[in-house]
């Protein structure tokens, strides 16, 4: 059997930021590459943990955005490496002050790029790994049971079902054009 392309996939960014003036920045760098931001959540007091504290000062806030393009699932690995890019160009005094968690999402599931190893995780490329986080079934988002503890926040899932609404429309402009 000849192996076909993946169908194109609608890409997010769920941002931890302590300044919002920084957060700004990386959403416009991150639109040159993953075209413009179509949709974004409401702002999240993020108090899963407090890992980030010491790098990013508190409070932490989350904040989700989606782009317009659609793209293969397979930049996921070299969008991640923007992404951490990006967060560096942006740090002061070598601290952080957003944290760029990309992932994409298909009709069936949410995917985040890691740089870290996890069991579960599936090695990309150039270090980076993909980790499903949610999956869609019966009108509904719900968390793998490795998911991180934010994921598994209901409070986000609003945001999970319009941008896949978006997609869906996305999806069916480019199989029947106007």
């Amino acid at each position: 059997m000849k192996p076909e392309s993946a169908q194109a996939v609608k890409y997010f960014v769920g941002a931890l930021y302590s300044s919002r003036e920084i957060l700004d920045e990386a959403v416009k760098t991150l639109e040159k590459q993953l075209g413009p931001v179509d949709f974004k959540s409401d702002s999240f007091l993020f108090k899963g943990t407090d890992y980030y504290d010491n790098e990013m000062g508190s409070p932490i806030f989350r904040q989700f955005y989606s782009f317009t393009k659609l793209l293969s699932p397979g930049f996921l690995a070299e969008a991640k490496l923007i992404t951490n890019e990006t967060e560096m160009v942006l740090a002061i005094g070598g601290h952080r002050k957003v944290n760029l968690d990309i992932g994409y999402m298909d009709y069936d599931k949410v995917v985040l790029a890691s740089a870290k190893y996890g069991i579960h995780k599936i090695y990309l490329s150039d270090g980076i790994y993909a980790d499903m986080a949610l999956h869609y079934e019966k009108g509904q988002f719900s968390p793998y049971h490795w998911a991180f503890m934010d994921f598994r926040s209901p409070e986000y899932y609003p945001f999970f079902l319009k941008i896949r609404s978006l997609y869906k429309s996305q999806v069916k402009q480019i199989v029947s054009p106007g």
